[in-house]
């Protein structure tokens, strides 16, 4: 139940379920996994900006953005309550920062610098299947794959996530391994091989917002190059979806 004294960021946190239906995860485990390297390099720039590389990747920025503002104490004491139920140090840090920061935004605006929305592909992370967990070599287990964090510096040059609607975030999640392809101009119209335990599925992602057959990816890889198509990374490839979404919506 949404507690109408509370930030709309803490219930949106109070929402997450982090340890809940393992399937749920599992199925957005492709967007999880786009949202998170957004993050990064979000963070990547709100780290570099505040000379707070020692922090990156999961940290509270509000205290480097303003480092005398508080919630108010009944908020604060809200939300230290529901941060004692909060998995881990990273996620509660972050869950601290996403709350603290909309606060912030809110009530002085103008203390936020011009930067992209540091906590919101992270927030959606979370919503749509809980919590990452550290694994003893360094990588990020994020229920049905493993993300390895790399540096700050190499996320500063990634690029970034146009945008994080739910219909993309959505159009991304499937089963299998999963390779994406458009023409050589980047226009369109975008593929994807679904590699599978039982066969393969080739899908073109239609005007209708929806995934169809097809018969438009040649057998290999080099078989598609020689056809003109470009296989695109996820970040791209999500970057498309969301151009035919908003040609569609036109």
């Amino acid at each position: 139940m949404t507690d109408r004294t509370s930030p709309p960021m803490l219930n949106r946190l109070r929402a997450v379920e982090w340890m809940g239906d393992w399937d749920f995860a599992f199925g957005h485990v492709m967007s999880r996994r786009i949202l998170l390297r957004e993050y990064m390099r979000r963070a990547a720039l709100w780290a570099e900006v505040y000379s707070a590389e020692s922090e990156w990747p999961f940290f509270d920025v509000t205290q480097y953005v303003d480092p005398d503002f508080h919630l108010p104490p009944q908020f604060a004491a809200k939300l230290e309550e529901y941060l004692s139920h909060v998995p881990s140090g990273a996620v509660r840090r972050t869950c601290a920062g996403a709350v603290r920061m909309a606060e912030l935004q809110t009530h002085y605006p103008d203390a936020v610098p011009d930067l992209p929305d540091l906590y919101e592909p992270l927030v959606l992370f979370y919503e749509r299947g809980g919590e990452f967990v550290r694994d003893n070599a360094g990588f990020l287990d994020l229920t049905g794959v493993l993300f390895r964090p790399g540096t700050l510096r190499g996320h500063l040059g990634a690029p970034s996530l146009s945008t994080l609607s739910d219909t993309v975030l959505d159009a991304v999640d499937a089963e299998g391994r999963i390779s994406y392809y458009t023409t050589a101009d980047g226009q369109g119209p975008l593929l994807r091989r679904r590699e599978l335990r039982d066969g393969q599925r080739d899908e073109l992602f239609s005007r209708d917002l929806q995934w169809e057959p097809t018969d438009r990816i040649p057998g290999s890889k080099e078989e598609a190059k020689g056809a003109g198509l470009v296989e695109l990374d996820e970040i791209a490839a999500a970057n498309l979806i969301g151009v035919i979404l908003s040609n569609t919506s036109r």
